[in-house]
Formats: C-alpha cells, sequence, structure tokens
C-alpha cells in the first residue's frame, strides 16, 4: 500500500482522496490542513491518518507521495519540497502561477526522478476522450472554440489577489481549455496569441485579476482557436463548458448538459446531421487522481508525468502578456 499524504483538505482534496483510496492501493498516511473543520471532514474519510501541522512535518514520515490541494501561490514551492526529500507529488491546476515555475517544478521532478500529476481532469471524461479518438473524422481541423463560463465565482481572498493567484478566470479555468487544446493535437507549436482581459465590464487594471477573458491562438498545425472564460458571468445557468472543433469535413463537440459541472455529452457533427458519441452519467471527477495512483503503485517514475504542462504554461504567459521568462521547450 503506497503511503500517501494529503496536504490541503477542502472539497478537492478530499473528492480526490476518496478516488485515490478507492483504487485500493493507497492509503491516507498524513493528512494537513490549517482549518480544523477541513480537517475533520477529512478524518471521516481516513480515520486513522495522522494530522500534522505543517509539510516538513509530513514528508518527515517517508511518505511515497504528496497530494497538493492548497492556494495557487505555494503549489511550486510545495512541490518542490516534496521532490526534494523523494516524494511523488499530485498537485492541483495550476502547478504554477507562471511558465518559470512549472520549470522549476519539473526540474525538481526530473532530478528527482519522481512522477509528477497535475489534475487535468477534463482530459480523463468519456466525453473528450471520445472526441480524442475521433479528430480523423472531421478531416483537416482549421479551426476550434472553447468556453468556460461560470455563474458562480471563488470565494477566497487569494483568487483576486494576482500575486498569490497568477492571474483570474484564465488561469483558473482557461488552464483547462488551453490545456485540452494543445493536448488533443499532441502539443503544436504555438505560432501567435492575442488575449482581451476584463474585469467588471471593463480592462482589467494591473493589480487586479480578470473576471472575463477571450484568447484567440493560431497553432502551427493550421487551426485558429478562440477561447473564452469568465467568473460570476450571468449565464442563464450554472455553467457554459464548451469544446468544439471545426475540421474540413466535419465537426465534434463536447458540451456540460443543462449547466451542470458534472454532466458532459459528445457529438460528431456531418453538415446538418449530429451523431451522439457520448451521454451523461460519467464518475470522472477523480479519474486523473486514480491514474497517478495507479502509476506510483506500478512504479512509474518521472518520465511517466503529465504531458505538456510546461507548453501550457508559456501560452497562459503570452497570453497574460508575461515575457522573459527563461524556460526551455519541452512536452512535459
Amino acid at each position: 500500500m503506497l503511503k500517501l499524504g494529503f496536504l490541503g483538505t477542502g472539497w478537492i482534496g478530499r473528492n480526490r482522496m476518496e478516488a485515490m483510496l478507492a483504487t485500493g492501493k493507497a492509503m491516507a498516511a498524513a493528512i494537513c490542513d490549517p482549518d480544523p473543520r477541513m480537517l475533520a471532514e477529512a478524518k471521516k474519510i481516513a480515520p486513522l491518518a495522522l494530522e500534522t501541522t505543517s509539510l516538513d512535518g509530513m514528508l518527515g514520515l517517508e511518505l511515497d507521495g504528496v497530494v497538493i490541494a492548497t492556494p495557487s501561490a505555494l503549489h511550486a514551492q510545495q512541490c518542490i519540497q516534496a521532490f526534494d526529500v523523494g516524494a511523488a507529488v499530485f498537485c492541483q491546476k495550476p502547478l504554477g502561477r507562471n511558465a518559470a515555475e512549472v520549470e522549476s517544478v519539473l526540474d525538481a521532478a526530473c532530478r528527482a526522478d519522481r512522477l509528477l500529476g497535475v489534475d487535468l481532469s477534463y482530459r480523463h471524461t468519456a466525453a473528450v476522450q471520445a472526441i480524442r479518438g475521433r479528430l480523423s473524422v472531421i478531416g483537416l481541423p482549421f479551426a476550434a472554440d472553447l468556453t468556460f463560463h461560470n455563474a458562480y465565482g471563488p470565494g477566497a481572498g487569494w483568487f483576486w489577489d494576482p500575486r498569490l493567484s497568477g492571474g483570474g478566470c484564465l488561469i483558473d479555468l482557461g488552464v483547462h481549455l488551453v490545456d485540452l487544446l494543445l493536448w488533443l493535437f499532441d502539443f503544436p507549436e504555438v505560432l501567435d496569441t492575442h488575449a482581451t482581459l476584463m474585469r467588471d465590464g471593463r480592462e482589467v487594471r494591473l493589480d487586479e485579476v480578470e473576471d472575463y477573458a477571450i484568447a484567440e491562438l493560431r497553432l502551427a498545425n493550421g487551426l485558429t482557436a478562440r477561447i473564452s472564460c469568465s467568473w460570476n458571468l450571468s449565464a442563464g445557468t450554472d455553467a457554459i463548458i464548451e469544446a468544439n472543433f471545426f475540421g474540413t469535413i466535419g465537426g465534434l463537440r463536447m458540451h456540460n448538459e443543462n449547466g451542470s459541472f458534472f454532466d458532459f455529452s459528445a457529438d460528431v457533427f456531418h453538415g446538418r446531421n449530429t451523431e451522439r458519441l457520448v451521454s451523461p452519467p460519467d464518475e470522472w471527477g477523480g479519474r486523473a487522481a486514480a491514474d497517478w495512483v495507479t502509476k506510483l503503485a506500478d512504479g512509474v517514475r518521472f518520465n511517466g508525468s503529465t504531458e505538456g504542462l510546461l507548453a501550457t504554461a508559456c501560452t497562459l504567459d503570452r497570453l497574460y502578456g508575461r515575457t522573459g521568462n527563461d524556460v526551455r521547450a519541452r512536452t512535459a
């Protein structure tokens, strides 16, 4: 049984804990959270887990892996600390606030030769998997339109501080869209980018994060993509989540059903005709976490880490207008 430590036991941390323990390959050896209410909820799932007061205390337990679900500003340093003592890591997105932070984590994982997983969970939905398996049926892809509008917004204050979050809805929600776009097409070079970032219906200021973003990307494979995402939008429903891909002889779409954050369908288009590929239900939320545990139990090391992390981070940096980061091209 793998011995895992869980750093951050809010809703997402506990959900991923349940998925990992359900594999039968891991146990929760330690938990850590500054909020006693969250700790109490985590203890209901893992009553035998040792409560620790810090990451340092957790890492002293010689764990096989650490699961990180903390504010974004802490991710890079906490990942590096874990790798430096030989533990594998599964981290919530974004892995870092910028490409330089992401590269520093990748370097640490490579030095330690330990598995790195990032919770890019939409890759694991049945709808996205269906699309990936049928890209060839639409001919030459030339356009994509990806959307994640959220009628809610984050409650924690750090989300709204650019120094702590690295950005607003684009890095929080748009990271999934950029990742899906690049991952589905095997991470082609991004030739050109442009983004419009807004806050309260106006251009975002330097000391703010955006609550609405529109981005355009031109890829080396000939595809032009538009990405839009938002927080607290009057969307008429809880969420609008879609990914549309258009080719010379057809199209593909994944979309949420009835405003749900969890129920997704996939369709293939040919002219005016639609064929349903996948419909809910689909219990996909913990698949990335369970996949990481399975790989770790099988002895997979750095070369099995989540791919494309730096490519996505570099693309987000460009969309935010961040330049000058000395990062090296790689696919991990």
